[in-house]
Order: structure tokens, then sequence, then C-alpha cells
């Protein structure tokens, strides 16, 4: 007889059963969860950037809220930009700009300014059609609408000699509007394609012929630039050196400009709330009113680098002379580009560039088999170009057609250079230059905090900044 012996066997699952139906055989994870110490990060913002900006700039303490910058007195003025109107395919001038000429500057007529405007005729040109030619009379004022054009002169050995370009707002022949305006001195061609206004010697003459006034305040202004000066429009300090005997002497002061630019100290501001019951409450391990405020001050941070750049009162885009604005010589940035802004002024300390402008100038150096080099700030290895460094800057902005613009600074007081300004030691003080001021709390039991910072930026002389514009920074392939 044969007995069967039989043992219990876990049941199978049936084809298709899934294995949620089975039994847990132990704790689940997110059960167990529940009883550990997670780690945890503090809050992270995506918006904070290396601002080296910020970083670089030699801060002068400012107090009052006011900085005054000094400078001799300076016959050389109207050398600014022109603003226009557009209209479908017309364009015209606006007319108080064209305060911006030389001979014109401060020119108040609104009705005269507008009657010259309005005689301004348009023009296109081609890339290589020539717009004036040098010994020819110079018998037009020429404002450059959009596109750019490159001042031609003679070199010692006869070939051509770039003198510069002139780009977008730009303009040249302000000599027209004197009374003897000469000849051309260079000769113009178009690089691109350009839209240009110009107002015609005749037109000018009629309008003058009518109006005494104008006359009178552009003969002024010609005695005004035969003023002796140096080669920075500076009023001259009469010297003498090299003499032998005992002649006479010559007898100078140095003079000041009568109204001297203040810069008030801007301000950056916003209210931070914060619930009392979060702030009681949920503080462990990390301080929920402390890191509200830190992520606030990042915020505040970057918006005052925004500003420092961009804004139209003090911003250094904004504050450039037009004298020390160049337009690159192709598109994008070249070795030969950046060599010409160094040669602008001395001790440049450094460069500024949107890192895309920084990538074009990498290929820029690629195609010609050059390598521009690093150099250490603080730790941090920067990229540069003979010796100067090339900070990252985002904020500088980057047009729709692929466009931006590149900085090139001396920094410092002692160096008269670009300096920024701040006051420290205010009430509430949290950082330099920025304090947070508690503002009570209202009938919802919310916590208010007023977070503040106070800044500007101040250009001590023209040729402390200098800017390279319409830098190109799309990336062409290769033909």
């Amino acid at each position: 007889m044969t007995t069967a012996v039989t043992s219990e066997q876990p049941e199978q699952p049936e084809q298709g059963e899934s294995s949620a139906a089975r039994a847990q055989l132990s704790l689940g994870i997110e059960a167990a969860r529940n009883l550990a110490t997670t780690t945890k990060t503090v809050p992270q913002m995506q918006g904070i950037s290396s601002r080296w900006l910020q970083r670089t700039l030699p801060w002068v303490e400012v107090g009052g809220g006011t900085y005054r910058v000094n400078r001799r007195l300076v016959y050389e003025v109207g050398d600014g930009r022109m603003t226009f109107v557009q209209e479908g395919a017309e364009a015209r001038v606006v007319p108080a700009e064209l305060g911006e000429l030389p001979l014109l500057r401060g020119f108040g007529d609104t009705e005269v300014l507008r009657a010259l405007a309005g005689r301004f005729q348009q023009q296109e040109y081609h890339p290589g059609d020539v717009m004036v030619r040098a010994g020819q009379p110079a018998d037009q004022v020429v404002l450059i609408v959009h596109g750019k054009v490159e001042k031609i002169g003679t070199g010692k050995y006869g070939d051509e000699s770039r003198l510069g370009v002139i780009a977008d707002g730009g303009f040249f022949g302000g000599q027209a509007v004197s009374e003897e305006p000469g000849a051309w001195e260079f000769t113009v061609r178009a690089m691109t394609a350009c839209t240009v206004l110009v107002l015609p010697r005749h037109a000018y003459e009629e309008i003058a012929g009518r109006n005494e006034q104008l006359r009178a305040y552009v003969q002024r202004r010609q005695e005004e630039e035969g003023r002796p000066q140096n080669r920075s429009g500076e009023a001259d300090i009469a010297l003498a050196a090299g003499h032998v005997g005992e002649p006479s002497i010559p007898g100078t002061f140095v003079d000041y400009e009568l109204e001297p630019r203040e810069y008030q100290l801007s301000v950056a501001q916003t209210v931070l709330r914060v619930h009392s019951r979060v702030a009681d409450l949920y503080n462990d391990p990390m301080n929920q009113v402390e890191q509200q405020l830190r992520l606030t001050i990042e915020a505040l941070r970057e918006r005052q680098e925004h500003e420092l750049v961009n804004n139209r009162e003090f911003g250094l885009l904004h504050n450039a002379d037009h004298s020390q604005r160049i337009s690159t010589l192709g598109g994008p940035p070249t070795p030969d580009d950046f060599d010409e802004l160094l040669s602008m002024r001395r001790q440049t300390k450094a460069f500024f560039a949107h890192p895309k402008a920084i990538a074009a100038f990498g290929r820029e150096c690629n195609k010609r088999g050059l390598y521009f080099g690093d150099t250490d700030i603080n730790g941090h290895r920067i990229p540069a170009w003979r010796g100067v460094p090339i900070f990252p800057l985002g904020k500088l902005p980057v047009s729709e057609q692929g466009t931006t613009s590149i900085l090139a600074m001396r920094l410092g007081e002692e160096a008269e250079g670009v300096v920024g300004l701040r006051q420290t030691g205010i009430p509430d003080e949290y950082e330099a230059g920025l304090n947070v001021r508690f503002m009570g709390i209202n009938d919802q039991a919310i916590i208010s905090y007023l977070v503040s910072t106070y800044y500007s930026a101040a250009v001590l002389v023209p040729d402390a900044l200098g800017v390279l514009e319409n830098v190109e920074v799309g990336r062409i392939p290769d033909a």
C-alpha cells in the first residue's frame, strides 16, 4: 500500500496576474521613508550667474548718495548718435537729434531743427558703392540710418588705408554746415547695404539764409573749435620746453567743466513676504526666512548687474563716448578688432563679452590658427587676449539679428577708469550697499521685509570705456 505525501507549495500567479496582487512580504519603501531623515539641499536657483562685472569693478564709497566727476574743460562736443523714426520704408531723423552735429550742439530752436530735418533726402547704397570721394567738396551731411560704411584714406605709399568704420546712428560731413566746409579728407564706401539720409549744402544754406540766429550760433561754435586744445579736445595748457636763455615763460591755468556730471545712486528693491506660521514651525533643518532672503538677494544682485550694463542713465553701454565706439571690420569679432579696441586706451584691464561673443571670437582665432590663451583670476581660468581677461557677461544684449557688443575698460579712480558706486554703513545693512528692513506683520500674519540695494557706475574720462559694436555671434558654416 502506497502512502501519498503532499506538501503545500506557494500558489503560482496565473498568467497575466500582476505582481501587485501577491502578498507583501516586507515593509515598503514608501512607508519606510516616513520614518527616515532625508538629505536635502538648500533651495536652488537657475538664474544665478557668475556676475564678473560686479566682482571686477572697483567700488567707491559714495557719501550722501551723489558722486560728482570733475573733468577738464572739453571743447570737442557733439559726437553722439542719431535717432530715427521709420514709417514703412521711409526714415526720418528726429529733429532734436541734429544737435549731435558738432556745430549745432546745444542749438535750441526746435522750429529751425525741424526745418533742417525735413530737408534730408533718403538714399540707398549697395555694398562697394562710394558715397563721397576724397578731394571733392564737402557739400553734404550724411546720417547712417542702417548699414555699415568705411572711411578710407591714402597711406604713405599711395595704398588705401582704412581710417574707421561708421554704423547705424553714425554720421559724417558735419562740417558741411560751416561757412567754409572745404573738401572731403577721406573716401567713404559702403561695406553693407546702407540706408542713409543726406542734407545737401544748398538746402542748409536756404534755411540759414532765413535765420540769423542759426548762422551766428554756427559761427560761435567754429570759434570755439579754433581754441587751443590737446588731442583729447581738452583746453590746452600752455608750456615751454627746450628753450635756452631767458625767454618769457607762458602763463597758464587748468580750466574745468562748469557743470560737471553728478551720478545719483540708483536703487533696486522688493518686499519679501513670509507667513509667520512658516517662519515659526518650518525652520528645521533650514531657516525659511534666511533661504527666502538668500534667493531674493541673488535676484536683486542679478538685476543690479543688468542695470549697470543697460540702464539708460548710468549703464556702461549707454555711457560709452562715441569716439570710443568702433564696429567690427567684418562681422564676427576677430583678433584685429580686439587689437583695435586695446589700442584706444592705456592700461586696459578687462574685456566683457557675451558668452556667444567669446565663442565667436574663439572660432575666428581657430580659423587663423591662433590660441587666445587664458589667465588666472582668483583661482578661475578666464579666457584672455594679449594678457587681458575676457570675462563672460550674459547681461550684454544680443539683438534679433544676432549682434551684440563687447566692452573694454580701464578700472579704478587712480587710473581715471570705470568705477562702481555704492554707500556702505546704511541702516539695517545686510551686505555691502544692501539692507533688509523689517516692515511689520499684517492682519493675515504675514511678515514683510523691505530689501534694497543702492548702486551706480561712473566713467571718469571718456577713453576709460570702449565698445566694439555690431559683433555678429551667429554661427555661419564655412563654405
